[in-house]
């Protein structure tokens, strides 16, 4: 009788492919802390990927996500950000769906300073997201933000926010 457990082979593969949607989309969260929109705009499917942020928007393709991006991330005033992010992204769950699909979701723990509103942001919420194994290796396909809770509190004049940039 023929054993129906995966092979070595098989649940090697499906490990390399879990492993590189992780580092994919730790390139997104890291591209978004370093305001690169061309790394940013590098994680999702070359065509047609479907976003919606919640508050930030909805988007039918990357570009128009990238759009809105370059315009808050990397507003400037006096030649400093504005805007300064930390996103961490963590308790994933990927499921490989076909040999070039799957899902994930992830917990974000979100930290914003506003330099000109002179507020902080701490945010958590969860990601749903669709992945498509493309040419170059595996893109957001799709990717869908719910806010859990959030604090928004004021920073006091004796606050100083220094960016090592």
């Amino acid at each position: 009788m023929a054993s129906s457990s995966p092979t070595v082979e098989a649940r090697l593969a499906a490990l390399e492919h879990r492993a590189a949607i992780a580092d994919l989309k730790h390139r997104y969260f890291r591209a978004a802390d370093a305001k690169d929109p061309e790394a940013l705009r590098a994680c999702f499917a070359t065509a047609g990927a479907r976003i919606d942020y919640g508050p930030l928007g909805r988007f039918d393709d990357i570009d128009e996500l990238v759009e809105v991006f370059r315009k808050v991330a990397l507003h400037r005033v006096d030649g400093k950000a504005v805007v300064l992010d930390m996103h961490h992204g963590m308790h994933p769950q990927i499921t490989l769906t076909g040999a070039d699909r799957a899902t994930g979701r992830w917990t974000l723990r979100y930290r914003r300073i506003n330099l000109v509103e002179r507020t902080e942001l701490v945010l958590t919420g969860d990601y749903d997201d669709d992945y498509l194994l493309e040419g170059d290796g595996w893109k957001i396909a799709a990717s869908r933000f719910r806010p859990l809770w959030s604090l928004t509190r004021p920073l006091g004049d004796d606050v100083t926010v220094t960016e090592g940039r």
